[in-house]
């Protein structure tokens, strides 16, 4: 379905879009009609050969009123410098590398969890408020960071602003080891956050750049285990050096490993943003021109539109895009909603786990983190399952709607765990209320992770397929609902389970996923039609 005609700021948009699709399959640049004059393109000289990095883009030249304009695009459908072509291994290893990012980053927001008594008891700290905001601190600045970086990395490039915001959160992290009050250790972990932030709205943009819709299932899955099974397996390896050393090695244990991951990161992770790769591409010509030649040659890439490409606005219109999403996008805010519940139950587990197994069962703290693992195994296998199914069912509503693909053929897969969710909480939190021997409610923790994977592998997959070239954006502004939550839903937890006990604690919350469980069916049944109401949406 071809995208509207359409003038101004919205044609911006709705031009890029359209260009990223033809630009992906690597088709050459049209003849265009620009500012109502009929444009003629012919062959541009091809620039000086010492210029290497011009090899494979596609110059196309049109001439208007005496302006030469000359386009760069891909080199063809096969061009090796589109990431889309890029090798099995080259692919590959880039996933791997920034889902590293994207579990380092999550594993240092909660592998603090299980020594916060030791914090308390070091720093004299009376308020369980306050101890939980040593710990959810860190998922504050998730919602803040993305905002920036996101956009950030759709003008400079995904992996330039990735590392360098890893080497921010690696700085702020290994000050967290050496904070000497309660004060520092919060700001830093706030700072150590907003570095961190990073790979979750970028990672799943550099799926969007590497894979066709069609084969982003097991990508998506690998990644958004990531910041999942982070926070779950850190406690357990938290609990551990808690118990052996002191708090302040959790921190120095991170910061070892983020190190390491940077170093492969500098060494392997290649740039992946088309616009970026041409933009690239038309520096080099531009170098390569006369003086002369300069005075009348305009040199643009194929994502640029008509618009020269000015860098200021640039950047002041990728900064606001993530704030106008949420006033302009409400598919986007929708999604955003039931993301943060789930996400807050995420973190709402990671920071009670330590109360039911310690106070309710009276296990010491290396024991009771081992239970974090029942969470874990349903974040790993729901991973594996849901990125097969995932790709199935929407290869299987594809070929049936005529081979014409649309981002609700996402959401099936999600249907179930709407419901496995409500279900896992009750077992949970019944169960433990009642001292039942402890295998149980890990069942019921384990049905709450593989429902929180399930619902984030599908959504996260519908936001890249609905906002593709906006993606980085997109996962921005839901990152923000995301983590507002996660950081919220540890600090009312001790008051509610204090009052209410786990059970009816438990059941509130299973009341509210059922509330949200028609989510995928509404949009199911409307999600065409809100989508078609969008100025950033991917019309399908």
């Amino acid at each position: 379905m071809s995208l509207p005609t359409t003038n101004g700021p919205d044609a911006r948009a709705l031009n890029e879009e359209k260009d990223l699709e033809k630009g992906s399959r690597g088709g050459r640049v049209s003849t265009e009609t620009v500012e109502g004059q009929e444009s003629r393109q012919t062959p541009s000289p091809r620039p000086p050969p010492a210029d290497e990095e011009k090899a494979s883009a596609a110059v196309n030249e049109e001439e208007n009123e005496g302006e030469s304009i000359i386009v760069v695009d891909w080199e063809g459908a096969d061009d090796p410098a589109n990431p889309r072509n890029w090798s099995f291994q080259k692919k590959w290893g880039a996933i791997a590398i920034v889902s590293a990012f994207t579990f380092i980053s999550p594993i240092s927001s909660s592998m603090v969890a299980p020594a916060s008594d030791q914090i308390a008891s070091e720093m004299g700290i009376t308020s369980s408020v306050v101890i939980a905001m040593t710990i959810s601190t860190f998922v504050l600045a998730y919602a803040f960071g993305p905002l920036v970086l996101g956009p950030l990395s759709e003008i400079y490039g995904r992996s330039r602003v990735l590392q360098i915001a890893n080497m921010w959160f690696f700085a702020w992290n290994l000050g967290c080891a050496f904070a000497q009050n309660t004060a520092e250790l919060i700001v830093f972990r706030f700072f150590a956050g907003l570095g961190g932030s990073a790979p979750l709205s970028i990672g799943g943009g550099v799926i969007g750049d590497l894979f066709q819709p069609n084969q982003r299932g097991q990508a998506i899955a690998i990644y958004s285990l990531a910041p999942l099974v982070g926070p779950v397996v850190a406690p357990v390896a938290g609990a551990w050096i808690a118990e052996r050393s002191t708090w302040r090695w959790v921190f120095w244990a991170t910061t070892i490993v983020d190190a390491c991951v940077q170093f492969m990161g500098i060494l392997f992770l290649k740039e992946s943003y088309g616009p970026v790769l041409l933009e690239r591409k038309a520096v080099a010509i531009r170098a390569g021109l006369s003086e002369e030649q300069r005075a009348y040659t305009r040199v643009r890439t194929v994502f640029d539109g008509n618009a020269a490409r000015d860098w200021k606005a640039l950047l002041q219109h990728a900064l606001v895009r993530p704030f106008a999403m949420f006033f302009h996008e409400p598919i986007l805010v929708l999604i955003s909603i039931y993301t943060a519940f789930v996400y807050g139950l995420l973190y709402l587990f990671i920071t009670t786990l330590p109360s039911i197994f310690q106070g309710t069962y009276h296990q010491e703290i290396g024991i009771a983190g081992l239970h974090y693992i029942a969470l874990g195994l349903g974040l790993f296998s729901g991973a594996q399952i849901g990125a097969r199914v995932l790709d199935r069912t929407y290869k299987y509503f594809t070929a049936k709607n005529g081979g014409v693909a649309k981002p609700e053929f996402r959401l099936p897969t999600m249907m179930p765990a709407t419901l496995i969710l409500p279900a896992g909480l009750l077992i949970t939190g019944w169960t433990a209320q009642h001292r039942v021997f402890w295998i149980v409610p890990d069942i019921g923790i384990y049905m709450v992770g593989i429902s929180i994977i399930f619902t984030n592998l599908c959504l996260q997959s519908f936001i890249i397929d609905t906002f593709t070239l906006y993606a980085a954006s997109a996962l921005a502004a839901s990152s923000f609902f995301r983590s507002i939550a996660g950081f919220g839903f540890p600090l009312f937890a001790p008051a509610m389970f204090g009052a209410l006990g786990f059970g009816k604690g438990d059941t509130i919350l299973a009341a509210f996923a059922l509330l949200l469980a028609p989510v995928p069916v509404f949009f199911w049944k409307y999600g065409e039609r809100i989508r078609g109401m969008s100025k950033m949406a991917r019309k399908a």
